[in-house]
This record gives structure tokens, sequence and C-alpha cells, in this order.
């Protein structure tokens, strides 16, 4: 009665119908643990056999942030509990689909357990403190490197089912690791394409709407104390599979852009706050130090030997006696004792010069020098490139977002931002060029040398800040 000619419910039935279906799943066997985020989180006895084991644990000995805690006090979220609340999210959006389409698209047993387990083990690969180590670390002493912490999930799950002899269907293992990959092979030739829709779920590569977003965006804000009114439920509740992909209602635009500007926000004020990045700048150093000696980035290849690197190396560097590891502890301690890297401005590039801007280097820095009593060395100064987008460059992700009408049609279609809002961005990248001092006693040298770079590349200076000594003169 109450069913469209496609098979799709209307929204009050199709709510009411996934509340029943939700509420009359046997639970039994199934373990529950409370998450702060999402409330109960059931996990299945196929998913705990990968969290009960010593390479999936160690995502508790790694902050979701890296060292964001030491700004961001309450940070200290892990990637365990992260990957549990993706796990139980993809169940969601699944169930989701099922409800309302399963019939249509034949969503079975199958593919409800990869989406879960692909969820649930999509970070197994990250190292230690995270995207600090894969673009911080790894570029340092691995010039060329094209690791990826998706890949090494995937090493690492294989590794898990022989190592602990895990009994699970061959073929939900190979899709589990192409659903892992997916938003880093987007160009790449895809080896099925039957329900390519499903892996718009965990990782979206098509368009970057996914449930890995709709986890760390609530989780991350909830943790450093930010509000998110961004309403991801009402997305996964609304959306539909249209010719083999994951269409929204055409009303629910705003709220798909309020989740790209939230997920920018988050990288303006906390990821990449000027003080983490100076922290973040130190310990890449003291890594960077300590490489040859503890032979960190020899491990990357090697799933059996990589799964043992978490944030506990911090730890192991900062109490080792060995001699060869000093420069690193005395890196360490001054980031205890707050003795960090001074700032010393940033500016914002210019739009126009956004397409071709290239990284500044400390080289540039250094070569910018008029000449004065002091002579700066490249290993005195430390450059933070920060890209801020919408996650795709400088284009508008919406663009490729495809929108439905109503629950009756059945056509999809793109939406532009001049029938939305003139309000909305017409440029979505910012990028910032921060430069810090290593030593106290050069930021006015460096600050001043910054200010000549900028005063060759525009014309003008860019920066719209004083330098801490000018800031101190004026107090």
């Amino acid at each position: 009665m109450g069913e469209c000619c496609n098979g799709v419910l209307p929204p009050p039935q199709r709510h009411q119908q996934l509340f029943h279906t939700r509420v009359s799943r046997d639970r039994r066997l199934l373990k529950h643990v409370y998450d702060n985020v999402h409330g109960n989180i059931y996990l299945d006895p196929v998913c705990l056999k990968f969290i009960d084991t010593e390479q999936f644990q160690r995502l508790r000995d790694m902050k979701q942030l890296g060292l964001t805690c030491m700004v961001y006090p309450g940070a200290v979220h892990t990637r365990f509990e992260h990957s549990l609340g993706v796990y139980w999210l993809a169940n969601e959006a699944i169930e989701c689909l099922q409800t309302y389409q399963g019939l249509e698209l034949d969503i079975d047993h199958f593919d409800i357990q990869t989406v879960k387990l692909a969820g649930l083990l999509h970070d197994l690969g990250h190292g230690p403190f995270s995207h600090l180590f894969e673009n911080g670390f790894l570029p340092r002493v691995l010039t060329g490197s094209k690791w990826s912490h998706e890949h090494m999930s995937g090493m690492l799950v294989d590794f898990i089912v022989d190592e602990h002899h895990i009994d699970i269907d061959s073929d939900i293992l190979g899709r589990v690791k192409e659903m892992i990959v997916a938003s880093c092979n987007v160009s790449a030739p895809k080896k099925s394409r039957e329900k390519q829709f499903l892996f718009d779920i965990v990782a979206n590569g098509r368009n970057g709407i996914d449930v890995d977003k709709f986890d760390y965006i609530g989780r991350d804000s909830r943790a450093c104390g930010l509000g998110c009114n961004f309403q991801f439920r009402r997305l996964m509740e609304s959306m539909r599979v249209i010719d083999d992909e994951i269409c929204y209602p055409a009303k629910e635009y705003l709220t798909i852009h309020k989740l790209f500007a939230t997920r920018a926000d988050l990288h303006r004020t906390v990821y990449t706050h000027a003080k983490v990045k100076a922290i973040e700048l130190m310990l890449v150093d003291a890594l960077v130090k300590a490489n040859d000696f503890l032979e960190i980035s020899s491990h990357i290849y090697d799933p059996s030997e990589y799964w043992k690197l978490d944030d506990t190396i911090i730890k192991t560097i900062e109490t080792a006696p060995n001699p060869e590891l000093q420069e690193s502890r005395d890196l360490i301690r001054r980031i205890r004792r707050r003795e960090l890297y001074q700032f010393c401005n940033e500016f914002a590039v210019p739009k126009d010069e956004l397409e071709h801007f290239k990284n500044i280097t400390p080289q540039d820095i250094v070569c910018s020098q008029r000449a004065t009593g002091i002579t700066l060395r490249e290993e005195d100064v430390a450059v933070s490139n920060v890209k801020i987008d919408l996650t795709c460059g400088n284009d508008n992700p919406l663009r490729s977002i495809n929108f439905f009408k109503d629950y009756e049609s059945g056509g999809k279609f793109p939406v532009s931002d001049d029938r939305i809002s003139h309000l909305l961005p017409v440029s979505y990248q910012d990028r910032i060029v921060r430069v810090y001092s290593k030593k106290p006693e050069l930021v006015e040298a460096i600050s001043e040398a910054f200010e000549n770079l900028q005063l060759r590349m525009f014309g003008v200076k860019a920066q719209v800040h004083d330098t801490p000594d000018k800031k101190k003169r004026r107090k």
C-alpha cells in the first residue's frame, strides 16, 4: 500500500520499517560495547576474530589525532575507537540501503559482511602518530616512496588471517581489501563492476562522502570541545542508489556542503593549528634522527614487524640510554618542557597564485636573507606548507555528487552552487605557509628573511601578524 511504484518506501514508512528491522534482529550472538559517540555498538563473531588480535589491539596505542592532545588536552581518543565507530556506521549505512532498496539492489550477507569488515579494518595500516608518519617522516627518509597506510592495511589483513588462522571466505577478504584502498585507487580499473555503490560507503573515492568522515568529524569535534551541527544520520537515512551510485536528495545540498566545510574547519583550527604543527615538525626531526639506529622505515613493507610500531616509540626514544639517540631524546625533552620551535610568521597564498604555487623550503628562506651579523643555515629553519580544501583541491567536491528530486523519480543529476546559494565560496582551497625557528635567538632574523621572500614573490608582504619579538617589544 505505502510503497512507491519503484519499490522504494516514502520516508515516514521507511523510517518505521528500519526501526522494526533493527529492533527485531537477533543479537544474542553479538557482543556489545558502549561508544561515547554512537552509543551501543554490536560486534559480530567474524569481526571479533579480527578485533581480538594483537595487531588490531595495537590501535589502542595510537591516538587518532597524533600530537594534537598537546594543544587540545581532550584529543586522546584512539584509532581503536574510531575503527569501531566506522564499523558501526558502515553497518548502519548498508542496513539503511537494505531496508529501503534491498530487493532492488540484491544486497546479501556477503555484501553486508564485506562492508562492515572494511569499516573495521580500514585504518589498520596507520603508522605511529598516523598521518605524521606517512606524510612527514617517510618522505624525509625514503625519497619518492609510494607507500600508503591503505595498502599496508591490506597487507595486515592478510597477515592477521594467516597468523591467527581465521576461517574467512577468500572472496570476502579480497573485496574488503578493495574497499579499503578504494579512495586512493580512484583512477585504477575496478576488478569488479558489480555493486560498485558498496565502495562508496567506507572510503569513497568518487566524491568523498563516506562513513569514515562521518565518524572522525563527530568524534574529533567532541574530543576537542568544538561544536558540530553536521547531521550525518540525515544523509544516511535519505540516500538512495541510482545507476550503481549512492545519490542524495537535492534538498540536502547544503547539508553535504556543511560536511565538507566542517572538515575544513577542523583542519584549520585543530589538525593544522600552528602550535600542533610546531610539535609535529619537532617529532619528525626526532624520528628522522633516530631512524638509522632504530631502523624504523625498514619495517614498512613487512607486516610481521610493522605492526609493532605505534605511538609508544616516543617513550622508547625518550628512555633509551643509547648515545645514538641523544639528539632525538633532546628534541622530545624539549617537547615535554614546551621549548618548541618558535613560530615566526605565516601568510596565505594569494588566490591567483594557488594553481602554480610550489611549496616553500628552508632553502628559500635562507636565500632571502639580507646581509646582517647573523648567518642562517637551512637546519635552523622549519617550514610548514599547509593545504586546506574541501577534499578536491581547488575544485568543488559537490560537482562530483549526483542528486535526485524525490523518492518517486528515477533519475539523478548534478546541482551547481548558483542554483542553491550565492553565499557559497568561489574558491575551494587555502594554502598557508608557516615558518618556524628551531632556535629562539634566530626568530627575528628568520622573520625578516621570510618577509624578504614575500616581497620577492608577491611585491608585498602577505603576512598580517607581527613577529613574536615585535609583539614583546610593543608590550
